[in-house]
């Protein structure tokens, strides 16, 4: 597969998108723990899987949310 370098497409995102379409695109499954500040990652990547867009082999990742704590 060959990029298009002539014609880019350019978007101003944060550091969170772009760690969500990275994980995104290279997992098949993207294990998260909502909390703050990167909660908006697991958002963006549930987001991206509900949406039915795919990883960079053609299967939408399964994103795996854990809402507990863990106690020890």
């Amino acid at each position: 597969m060959e990029a298009n370098l002539s014609n880019p497409h350019i978007v101003t995102i944060d550091g969170n998108e772009a760690a969500a379409y990275v994980a995104h695109k290279t997992n098949e499954v993207i294990a998260i723990y909502p909390i703050t500040p990167s909660s908006v990652m697991g958002e963006l990547c549930d987001e991206r899987s509900s949406q039915g867009k795919t990883n960079l082999w053609g299967a939408v990742p399964e994103v795996i949310s854990n809402m507990t704590d863990f106690v020890r």
